[in-house]
This record gives structure tokens, sequence and C-alpha cells, in this order.
């Protein structure tokens, strides 16, 4: 069974729609010229987190796999990019199973003491959403305190509004869809979560009742959950190829055309 850490759990419940499940193991061959010097690059890919990355006729299918993809074509290597389900797939990097880790593996300050990371290649914004009929028209701390404001329990979001909201009533919740109910029924004044996620319910039948309310404020900024490929720490050539070739993908407009497939909106 493919066990997801708890801020992916909700994040993929709070999704409400998405699509596929897990299904077994493949391994694929992008099948680029590799340079003379550079060996074969082992990807690892979940596989069960849509839209980034999830299996479809027995082949990775997504986002990460796209960019990839695009990433093995600018660094001229040959990639294999194999499925991995999510519990253990740090210690396989670590263990030499494969190179590299793509898979949405967020950059945190733990995971940075055992492994490196490449260049953030995405993040996710936060927004607010409110009811349609509310009076708020701004998410700035002044503009909301005093507001009841719900986010998902032990995530970046709740411990923002906790750090900077201190004027108004933050609400923990076990689930975002929790959260996002509790607004439906005019409990809280706002919910605080990741762009994606809460669009996604705004399209749903129960979501007509909201809009959204605005991003996270320029002041006090939110700089969290970015997102880049892991790599073992002694493997800092491989590192730079990647910074390398994210890099120019982004300044070449792939990273845009791929990112367009999956998302209405920027994630970088």
């Amino acid at each position: 069974m493919i066990v997801l850490s708890f801020g992916r759990r909700l994040t993929a419940m709070a999704g409400l729609f998405f699509w596929l499940a897990a299904t077994p193991a493949t391994a694929q061959d992008t099948s680029q010229p590799k340079a003379p010097d550079s060996p074969t690059i082992r990807i690892a890919i979940e596989g069960a987190y849509p839209p980034f990355n999830y299996m479809e006729n027995n082949e990775l299918q997504g986002f990460e796999v796209d960019l990839g993809k695009a990433l093995c074509d600018v660094m001229k290597a040959d990639c294999v990019f194999v499925q991995h389900e999510w519990e253990g797939i740090q210690r396989g990097l670590l263990n030499r199973e494969y190179d590299a880790v793509m898979s949405s593996l967020e950059i945190t300050e733990k995971r940075q003491k055992r492994l490196a990371f490449s260049k953030p290649y995405y993040r996710i914004p936060a927004i607010f959403i409110a009811p349609k009929e509310s009076s708020l028209n701004g998410v700035t701390p002044s503009a909301l305190a005093g507001r009841k404001i719900g986010a998902t329990d032990r995530s970046d979001h709740l411990d923002y509004l906790r750090q900077n909201y201190k004027g108004a009533e933050i609400i923990p919740y076990s689930t975002p869809v929790e959260a996002n109910l509790d607004l439906l029924v005019g409990r809280i004044d706002a919910v605080f979560g990741d762009k994606r996620a809460l669009a996604e319910f705004l399209k749903s039948r129960e979501g007509e009742c909201c809009r959204i309310l605005g991003p996270a404020p320029a002041d006090p900024p939110y700089r969290r959950q970015f997102y880049g490929v892991g790599m073992r720490k002694e493997d800092t050539a491989l590192k730079a190829r990647f910074d390398e070739a994210i890099d120019k993908v982004m300044a070449d407009g792939t990273y845009d055309r791929i990112r367009a497939k999956y998302f209405p909106f920027d994630i970088k």
C-alpha cells in the first residue's frame, strides 16, 4: 500500500476530484542520446500524486514526468524513470537504487540534512477563500483582524497564520475538507490553503458558495512549499546539471508549455 506523508495526505484529500490510483511498477526510458561522459540517470517517481505524477496504461504520466523528460533532453542524458511507492523513496535514493527523486519532494530543513536538492522546480501558491457574500475585501493581517480563519492542522499554512495573523482567531482542522465545510455553513470567515486544492473546491457544487479572496500578501510573504529534485549529497555534479537544466527550461518557455497542460496558474 502506498503511504503518503501527513502533509501530502491532506493535500490529496483536499483536491476532491483528483483522478487516478497507483498501478504496478514500471520503468520508462526517454531514449534520448546521452553525453559521452554521462551515465544513465535513474529517476524515481511515485506515480500516485496526480496531476504531478500518476500511472496511466501502466506508464508514468504527469507534470513531473513531462518536465523530467525535458530536463533530460537539456542534459543530453539517457534517463530511466522508475515507479517507487512514496514510503521508502528517500531511503532507496540513499541506498543507490536510483540517482534522483523527482516526485513532489518538498525542500525542508529536515530533508536538507540528508539530501541535496536542485533548484525548486515548482511551488504551490497559497490563497484565501471566503463566502461570495462576505464583506471582506482584503487579506492582510489588519483586514482579517477579528475574523475566524481556518487552515489545516500541522501545516505551513497554519504556521504562517499563527505567526502573522495574531489579531485573527486561527482555527485548525484535521483536513482541508472540514475547513471548507465550516466555511460553507458560516462557522468561519475564510480558509487559507494551497491554491491548487482550494481552486478544485471552488469548482465543485459545494464550492459555489465561495470565491478567492486573494493570494497571500506580499508582506508578510508566504515562502513555503518549494519542491525540487532530491539527490545524494555527494552527487554535486549531478545537482549542477539539474540546476542548469531547470534554469534553461524556465528561460526558453519549455517549462510554461508543460505547466499549462496541468495547471491554469503559475507554479514557478
